[in-house]
């Protein structure tokens, strides 16, 4: 199976910057919960680091062109599994069944939306970024309207979390990278 080298590789092949980053966003997020939920690593990352590999060269066939994508370069079903899985009622009828494929539905939309808080922060960092600030502007639909309130809070529902919870967990996975997603404290 390709390795996290070949997945970056081939998220750069098919994404520009904005893309890349957020794959990198939600690739720390999915390492972080892999711990949390005793699962593999590795696997969990490459799922969260492609899982809008073809968002956007193939907007109209998201998920399903990842797929056909994926198999080609010999990623194993339970990747591409989780990956269609996170257009659940989206694009794709697949629902989230196993603890990666929730945790990917679940921390998706929202990486988006504390990307989005951290940078309208006087710092522009998500190392000074609060959950009750992600709340905050959580509750302001028109803020971050991209970033889907309703997927949001359905995946914490999956992961029977909190949404509070879910949102302190995912800001400090997202800490662990902070410089690379841009998003340190600038001074």
């Amino acid at each position: 199976m390709p390795n996290r080298e070949d997945a970056f590789n081939l998220l750069k092949e098919y994404n520009a910057d904005a893309l890349v980053t957020h794959g990198l966003a939600v690739e720390a997020a999915m390492k972080h919960f892999a711990k949390k939920y005793d699962g593999d690593e590795d696997t969990w990352a490459i799922a969260g680091l492609l899982h809008d590999l073809d968002y956007e060269k193939y907007p109209d066939e998201h998920c399903t062109k990842t797929q056909e994508i994926m198999k080609e370069h010999g990623y194993s079903e339970e990747i591409i599994r989780a990956i269609m899985s996170h257009g659940y009622e989206i694009c794709t009828d697949i629902e989230p069944i196993s603890d990666m494929e929730k945790t990917l539905y679940a921390v998706d939309e929202l990486t988006g939306l504390i990307t989005a808080c951290a940078l309208v922060r006087p710092s522009g960092s998500v190392m000074d970024l609060e959950v009750k600030s992600v709340k905050k502007k959580f509750k302001q639909k028109s803020f971050a309207a991209g970033a889907s309130r309703e997927v949001i809070q359905k995946g914490a529902d999956m992961l029977d979390m909190e949404l509070g919870e879910l949102m302190g967990e995912v800001i400090l996975s997202m800490r662990e990278i902070a410089p690379t997603l841009g998003l340190e404290i600038k001074e």
